[in-house]
């Protein structure tokens, strides 16, 4: 076997790393012509390479759930006698969560938070656009939490509590399914709150044109109305580019309208760069209508992505941009 191995690179002409791996696998294996199999094995991963693209990926983030909902589960059974000594008893939980996810965020995206100063000491109404996952907003409640020990609970659609599993993650990270009464009461608490007015529509027909698709929806203006508080608007930088949907179609258009439930197939969980920007808080005036304060939010929204986002997002160029500073001024 040895003196196979100094073949490879005795003599005048020395072979290819290539053609030694194939002559050195042939000795061990005892199977001639195994650099055929080695090129049909490559050409299969090369096929399948679109199933990795559409599966692979972004069960990745659906691994992180499914781990963030088991460390809960396991950290509640672990605390109960706990809990009747302590005002919140997953403190320790959600320092592990947010460590979990910043992680995953700085390592596959290079998640950066511009604008933190931005966030008042007090309550709140973040108000941001929604990509065709939420993951951004996960990145950036890690953030917060790590950076400020604050937590920001979210509005989600009601579909998210049926989700099996998820109803313990709604508890302890403060998501809540409206109505504008909760919504006012948490802010009155003195909590920040986000919200996406575009929703599930946004996330799924949205594109990588970025059009804001909030209708005519002006609750979340009333809601910071009721409460006296500012609203922070909040975008994003590729977040289009790491998951895309097939929200194109049609047919699935329709299908949703009429049954209210993402069933529009998504796919990506690509490496791209994500950057989370937040901008101007605009704060309460009593005398603004919520159709008012609704056009001046959507409007610096849309401030936001005009000057932070290329139009048409690109995937390539999003990954691209990993290796690039951001500029000063941003």
């Amino acid at each position: 076997m040895t003196g196979g191995n100094e073949s490879c690179t005795a003599g005048p002409t020395s072979m290819s790393y290539l053609t030694c791996l194939t002559y050195i696998l042939e000795e061990w294996t005892g199977v001639e012509d195994i650099g055929d199999y080695l090129s049909y094995a490559f050409y299969i991963l090369w096929l399948l390479f679109p199933l990795v693209v559409v599966v692979v990926l972004p069960g990745v983030i659906v691994i992180l759930f499914s781990a963030s909902i088991l460390w809960l589960h396991i950290y509640k059974r672990k605390n109960e006698i706990k809990e009747a000594y302590s005002h919140d008893v997953w403190i320790g939980a959600r320092e592990v969560l947010a460590t979990l996810w910043d992680g995953h965020g700085r390592l596959w995206h290079g998640y950066e938070l511009h604008g933190m100063e931005n966030i008042p000491q007090g309550p709140g109404l973040l108000v941001f656009y929604h990509g065709a996952t939420p993951v951004d907003y996960i990145y950036f409640s890690a953030r917060l939490h790590i950076m400020k020990k604050r937590r920001c609970s979210v509005v989600a659609d009601h579909f998210v509590f049926r989700l099996p599993g998820f109803r313990i993650l709604t508890e302890v990270f403060g998501v809540i399914h409206g109505p504008k009464e909760a919504c006012v009461r948490t802010l009155e608490e003195g909590h920040l709150l986000a919200i996406a007015p575009g929703g599930v529509r946004e996330a799924l027909f949205s594109d990588e044109m970025y059009t804001i698709l909030w209708s005519d929806r002006k609750g979340f203006a009333q809601v910071a109305i009721d409460a006296k508080v500012p609203i922070i608007p909040m975008f994003t930088q590729n977040v289009r580019e790491g998951f895309r949907t097939l929200g194109g179609i049609k047919i699935l258009r329709s299908l949703y309208e009429r049954i209210r439930l993402p069933i529009v197939p998504l796919y990506g969980g690509f490496p791209v760069k994500l950057r989370t920007f937040i901008g101007e808080p605009i704060p309460y005036e009593p005398n603004m209508t919520a159709e008012e304060l609704a056009a001046k939010t959507k409007a610096a929204v849309q401030a936001l992505i005009d000057k932070h986002q290329k139009i048409p997002g690109n995937i390539f160029r999003a990954l691209m941009e990993r290796f690039q500073r951001q500029k000063k001024e941003d």
